[in-house]
């Protein structure tokens, strides 16, 4: 009898070391003292607040005079700092790095670096995202990678490298005539920077090969080059048909995913309305029937600012003129959409610009348009969330929210410019900077 007392009693300590072993993992609690809170959602700052996390979402905010703070908890102190949802860019290119004409431009990256080198480089530019506060971007493709942006994505969410979350759109699709490389031998087969289609049957099908590795979004080119026509109107080469887009988008939102439509002008971006895309890329001529038609079918603009105001030509050549224009027109239409209540999402178009210049230059872009501090915030928080389908959990500092969090020294909203020096960020519950204040 004693024996099978003690056999039983090793049975069950057994039996409690496996379920502890094997049991959930109880969550540690970080709290994070705000000095000034702008949640991504509300116009008023919220000051003295007190948000509270397990592991990698905010459970709770409050004012510090009545907030709990669990025993045990980190507790960071921002209390000189304003403290914000992590920032998204809706429109990037981490493998694309500012190609530099003299080094050989965009061809050189399809012609001449490995995928290898790409990747790498990719990862830099993911990297340097995060240390600016950006916790999630939408890249816009990969430019003749491939799949590039799913192997980096995963590779984030292993842990293998630091970066932010990433929704990927894989290869972008064009037509025939619709996409660099160009200007080559015609008898000489180059790659090009996207997957290029013609027809229906094509375009469902590079849809379903895209979805099926990997793509979270697909994007397509409604629209190739632009200059100047003979009345002095920016003129935009068509691409894909409507019946071509149609096919696309059907077959996209079958998959429950949503399609962004890259379109300057013209033909082509109306083609991209008609077609029914989910978002606007650029959209550097609108005219008011088209902004009537975005806001009836709820379509979003992710304007890339900046983008256009950089390696202009000269103003005596058709390039340079063509580069004038695409600011001016980009900037009547974003006034011109804002005023109207258009769904704007923020986005800057990096890679296009290098990498190692600041993606916060897009705020007093937006600001300098007409957009406050608060709206161009919100642009990259809670609106560019809500683009992504991700209401609630990106872009606001809120309870079952992810725990993305970033602080500035100063106001933002009395210097919108103080968003490019980032100082903190965490994502997912987990601190990648802090030049504002060690934990305890």
């Amino acid at each position: 009898m004693k024996r099978s007392i003690v056999f039983l009693g090793i049975v069950c300590l057994c039996a409690l070391c496996l379920a502890q072993k094997d049991g959930p993992v109880l969550k540690t609690f970080t709290v994070i003292r705000a000095g000034a809170l702008i949640d991504g959602v509300s116009n008023a700052v919220r000051r003295n607040a007190v948000i509270t996390i397990r592991g990698n979402v905010i459970t709770d905010v409050a004012d510090a005079a009545s907030a709990k703070i669990p025993p045990d908890a980190t507790v960071i102190d921002l209390s000189q700092a304003t403290v914000l949802p992590g920032l998204i860019d809706a429109h990037t290119h981490i493998f694309l790095q500012g190609e530099v004409p003299s080094e050989g431009g965009y061809d050189i990256q399809l012609l001449k670096y490995p995928l290898a080198f790409r990747a790498a480089r990719a990862t830099v530019s993911a990297r340097r995202a995060l240390e600016q506060g950006f916790t999630t971007l939408r890249d816009m493709e990969t430019e003749g990678a491939g799949y590039g942006d799913v192997g980096i994505k995963m590779a984030i969410e292993g842990g293998y490298i630091p970066g932010p979350r990433l929704f990927v759109s894989t290869r972008a699709i064009s037509t025939t005539g619709g996409y660099p490389l160009e200007g080559y031998a015609p008898e000489t087969e180059v790659p090009k920077g996207v997957q290029i289609v013609d027809g229906p049957v094509e375009a469902r099908k590079a849809a379903r090969e895209q979805l099926d590795h990997g793509a979270d979004w697909i994007k397509v080119y409604m629209t190739h080059r632009s200059w100047v026509g003979k009345d002095g109107e920016l003129v935009s080469q068509p691409t894909l048909t409507v019946e071509e887009l149609h096919a696309i988008v059907d077959e996209t939102h079958g998959w429950g995913k949503k399609v962004a439509c890259h379109a300057y002008s013209g033909e082509g971006l109306q083609r991209g309305l008609d077609g029914g895309c989910d978002s606007i890329e650029h959209g550097l001529v609108l005219t008011d029937a088209q902004i009537a038609q975005m806001i009836k079918q709820g379509t979003w603009l992710c304007p890339t600012l900046s983008v256009y105001y950089t390696d202009w030509a000269s103003a005596d050549t058709a390039d340079g003129q063509r580069d004038r224009k695409r600011a001016s027109a980009h900037a009547e239409s974003f006034r011109k959409a804002l005023k109207a209540g258009v769904k704007i999402a923020f986005g800057t178009d990096m890679g296009g610009i290098p990498w190692t210049e600041s993606i916060a230059q897009e705020f007093p872009r937006m600001v300098d348009l007409g957009m406050t501090p608060m709206q161009a915030i919100q642009s990259a928080t809670s609106r560019a969330a809500e683009l992504l389908e991700r209401k609630g959990q990106l872009g606001v500092i809120a309870p079952n929210a992810y725990a993305d969090v970033v602080a500035v020294a100063g106001n933002p909203l009395d210097n919108i410019e103080l968003l490019e020096n980032v100082a903190f960020v965490m994502k997912d519950g987990k601190v990648f900077k802090n030049d504002l204040t060690p934990s305890r």
